[in-house]
């Protein structure tokens, strides 16, 4: 099923890069990963091998919500050390 983000009031789209201060061991990983999974606004959460940590997509109804998210949720995640957000103008697939 597709469901229409717009219709349901979630249609900002915003993709977060999140560089983590440390990965060695499993403890930073771990906290990161429960706490991200309380955010209700986080789409997927995706932790990558590359130049950044993990990927995240954040849904909410507009750039002022995902303001206040980012400021009270994601910026106060476990281990984080710098996020990068990109607003999404348009989903091709």
């Amino acid at each position: 099923a597709q469901l229409d983000m717009d219709m349901l009031g979630f249609g900002q789209l915003t993709v977060v890069q999140v560089t983590l201060a440390a990965t060695g061991g499993d403890n930073s990983l771990d906290a990161f990963n429960r706490a991200v999974q309380k955010i209700p606004e986080v789409e997927s959460c995706l932790m990558l091998a590359g130049q950044y940590d993990y990927l995240l997509t954040i849904r909410t109804r507009d750039m002022k919500q995902f303001r206040d998210v980012l400021g009270d949720s994601i910026n106060k995640l476990p281990g984080i050390l710098q996020t990068t957000s990109y607003a999404v103008m348009e989903t091709v697939i």
